[in-house]
């Protein structure tokens, strides 16, 4: 594919959003698998403190991937990540100083606060709960250990 000298963009993260899918889809079939919610969250933030729209357009359809993937209802994870973004996570880098911290409780809020907010949004439309297992735990172990490498 030719590109203009001028425009020198990568066009690696339209790479990275295919094997999105794809791995998407295989950690629906196997569980040992991580559904990466976590780390498209510390991907978010990163897009919108860079004020990069095209990386925050890339995450934005990666979670829409993932909620039509797993069930979930559809810009729930977006409306549920912008909104901890602008309220949660600046107290939350306040009142943390090592980076570490703040990293494992950005893959908490990711598993944890996505639960509850589906739930307080079952409980406000009256659609199905969501449902949260063991795996949970292993997931977030595994997505921390990741998002320390981002």
């Amino acid at each position: 594919m030719q590109r203009s000298l001028s425009y020198q963009t990568s066009l690696s993260p339209f790479i990275y959003v295919v094997f999105f899918v794809l791995y998407e889809s295989l950690s629906s079939i196997y569980l040992f698998l991580p559904p990466l919610l976590g780390v498209l969250f510390f991907l978010f933030i990163n897009a919108l403190k860079h004020d990069n729209s095209l990386y925050a357009f890339l995450v934005i359809f990666c979670l829409i991937v993932f909620e039509s993937e797993k069930g979930y209802n559809l810009f729930s994870a977006v409306i549920y990540f912008a909104l901890v973004y602008k309220y949660i996570l600046p107290r939350l880098e306040q009142n943390f100083s090592c980076s570490p911290c703040v990293k494992i409780s950005i893959v908490l809020l990711a598993y944890v606060g996505f639960y509850f907010f589906g739930l307080m949004l079952s409980s406000i439309f009256l659609i199905t709960m969501p449902s949260i297992n063991y795996y949970v735990i292993y997931y977030i172990i595994i997505e921390f250990l990741v998002v320390s490498i981002l």
